[in-house]
């Protein structure tokens, strides 16, 4: 074996690793932070409920070795390399590690073609994986690399300045409307995002450039201190006033809304002022190696300083009265039983489901379902799965995905072929809380990102329909056992999302006052 031959095979070993422990370890900052969230909310409620199911995913994941969310995103790389090293073959080795991490279900078949819906199945397209190079002076290889969910990814937010806030008012081109900006965007992410998140700003620059340092910014150190004294401040100023505002865990009300903020700026035009929010989950998935450039092989770890939460064997708090009641649930599930359900309820389902996407949903509006929906379950929910050896398909990862993109079909869907359960993440809107009235339907909230922990729920895939849609968007036919969620949109008209947006809008109006 030559020596280019072996320093690209360790190479490419290299890039697989990374890949693997973005998808399925957290980094040590990051778990220091949900400690603080968990530790800081109040027994017994919904949000706690949420914070000890995400910390259990945290853990399975880490011993399966499997993604702690199954919308495993878009991968981003950004490499920094010394001269002369050749960043073709560094490009060529990302590509083939990125591969071999989807066919090993470390990472879900996210690439589509956008005009035709194809999914190419290994990750890789026409401008996917993104990968940034950069020239540095040091004499070796830094490769940092960002998995972000598209539930994350659709809350991201830019503000050209001056312009009107809800809640807020008048954000003009100075620090106190930057401030505006960022509160605005936190509280306008509610639930649909996976809260409680972490948020990256950039100030400056053009509509490109400023998204790009946003989202340069969810690299930094979660314990870092912005060396420009005025960002520094209102980095901490965000974040504690972000966590009054009641979003909560999930959008479910509580304690934790944010959990980081970290802010950038850089030039602008005369004429332009952007301020760019990058917005991203609870399970905040980044990772950086350093990488020698004669072997290819990795030197350090990044964000492996300090303490790193395990969380297993935790105690948890004593539980005061919960605020929930639990119903046990299976399909194909009455009129008569969707009618007692409300709001607030914890809902226990064993039986069968379906999960269904935005590509199912936009065709069953014209077409019939390949299965009898009647009194059944859609579980808006997109996993990651992989063959065994017999050949059989197995269940990687499957956390739900947001709801809110199904808005203009889920009524008409639900009513048509008698569905009577849905559920997601973040809730939805008005057009499907008058359906569910109407018709006799409940919207059901699972946990973001716990997609080991409802992975655990599944014990058997028993059939699967469009599959040509690609794996994410097919129609999974699932045996669950014990598969918790939330009851937050009710046949009665009553939604725990609307009603957590409009009294967080009334307590982020408390800020419009001029701060800084």
């Amino acid at each position: 074996m030559s020596v280019a031959t072996s320093y690209l095979q360790t190479l490419e070993k290299s890039l697989y690793d990374l890949i693997s422990e973005t998808s399925t370890n957290l980094p040590k900052d990051v778990r220091r932070a949900i400690k603080k969230a968990k530790e800081a909310e109040n027994a017994g409620t919904r949000a706690a409920m949420s914070l000890s199911t995400i910390t259990n995913n945290i853990v399975m994941a880490e011993d399966n070795v499997s993604p702690i969310c199954q919308d495993t995103g878009l991968p981003t790389f950004k490499v920094k390399t010394p001269v002369g090293v050749n960043q073709l073959e560094i490009k060529a080795a990302i590509r083939n590690a990125i591969e071999k991490a989807t066919e090993d279900a470390k990472l879900r078949p996210n690439a589509v073609d956008s005009l035709t819906g194809k999914n190419s199945g290994n990750n890789l397209g026409e401008g996917v994986p993104v990968i940034k190079f950069e020239q540095w002076e040091n004499d070796y290889i830094e490769v940092k690399l960002i998995l972000k969910g598209g539930g994350c990814e659709n809350k991201n937010a830019q503000y050209s300045l001056p312009c009107e806030l809800e809640g807020l008012g008048r954000a003009g081109r100075d620090l106190d409307g930057i401030r505006k900006c960022i509160l605005h965007a936190v509280w306008k992410a509610q639930g649909q995002g996976c809260s409680a998140g972490f948020i990256g700003v950039g100030i400056g620059g053009d509509r490109s450039s400023s998204y790009d340092l946003a989202k340069e910014q969810l690299f930094r150190h979660l314990e870092d201190t912005n060396p420009i004294p005025e960002l520094a401040k209102l980095e901490e100023y965000i974040v504690e006033k972000a966590n009054t505002l009641g979003v909560g865990t999930m959008g479910f009300g509580g304690e934790a809304t944010l959990l980081g903020c970290k802010i950038g700026v850089m030039h602008r035009i005369p004429a332009s002022f952007f301020v760019s929010i990058a917005y991203n989950c609870w399970a905040f998935r980044r990772m950086a190696v350093d990488i020698d450039a004669n072997t290819g092989e990795i030197k350090k770890w990044h964000y492996q300083d300090g303490e790193k939460i395990t969380f297993r064997n935790e105690e948890e708090k004593a539980e005061t009265k919960s605020e929930s009641r639990v119903v046990e649930l299976k399909a194909p599930i009455t009129e008569e039983q969707i009618r007692e359900l409300k709001v607030g309820d914890v809902v226990k389902i064993s039986g069968r489901m379906y999960t269904g996407r935005d590509a199912i949903h936009h065709h069953l509006m014209t077409h019939d379902a390949p299965v009898d929906l009647n009194g059944q379950i859609i579980y808006h929910c997109g996993p990651v799965m992989a063959k065994d050896e017999n050949g059989n398909w197995t269940v990687k990862a499957a956390g739900p995905t947001t709801s809110i993109r199904e808005e203009p079909y889920q009524g008409d869907i639900m009513k048509k072929f008698g569905i009577r359960a849905v559920i997601g993440k973040g809730g939805m809107g008005a057009k499907t809380l008058k359906a569910l009235q109407e018709h006799g339907g409940v919207y059901l909230n699972a946990i973001g990102g716990a997609a080991q922990y409802y992975a655990d729920c599944i014990k058997s895939v028993d059939g699967v329909d469009f599959l040509e849609f690609g794996i994410p968007e097919a129609m999974w036919h699932l045996t669950v056992e014990d598969f918790t969620a939330v009851v937050t949109m009710d046949s009665h008209g009553n939604s725990l999302h609307a009603d957590i947006e409009k009294s967080s809008l009334e307590k982020l109006a408390q800020f419009a006052e001029r701060v800084f």
